[in-house]
């Protein structure tokens, strides 16, 4: 029954951004729907994902029963898993070379924007704005990751 479930979770998820309930969603709202789902793909896996769902010729709107099968798929092989909350945290150890247990909104910037993948301006605002604390401008990032590790249940 564990197919089922995740159909109806996948539905559910679907649903909530299918406007004109016509089972079909904006492609633009996929990552959100799959995020929404517990995974974390990064914007290249994000991108073969619409690729595999998307019709031969993109419409700019992705179709409950492609994206369906494709997405029970990564549930089931438990794909784009998040992050554990003890590698994330031994991570924010590693730049936090002063080990004061928090960074400040400028180290964070400089290795959001320096390091590996870079984010665009959008998603860096939207995280800063949830991990920054106005007061200290400075991300307490054990308290972060707490809040940003997705429970399982």
């Amino acid at each position: 029954a564990i197919v089922a479930d995740f159909h109806k979770k996948i539905k559910d998820a679907f649903e909530v951004f299918d406007h004109e309930s016509n089972n079909t969603v904006d492609v633009r709202e996929i990552g959100t729907i799959i995020r929404s789902l517990g995974c974390c793909p990064t914007e290249g896996e994000l991108h073969d994902l619409i690729a595999e769902v998307e019709e031969e010729e993109p419409t700019g709107f992705i179709r409950y029963e492609k994206f369906l099968p494709v997405m029970t798929k990564v549930l089931l092989e438990r794909k784009y898993r998040p992050i554990p909350e003890d590698v994330l945290l031994r991570a924010f150890e590693v730049l936090d070379t002063a080990k004061h247990g928090f960074l400040t909104k400028e180290e964070l910037i400089k290795y959001m924007t320096e390091e590996g993948e870079p984010f665009s301006q959008e998603e860096m605002e939207e995280m800063l704005s949830a991990a920054i604390d106005p007061e200290s401008n400075s991300i307490n990032y054990k308290e972060y990751i707490t809040m940003m590790v997705i429970d399982e249940n």
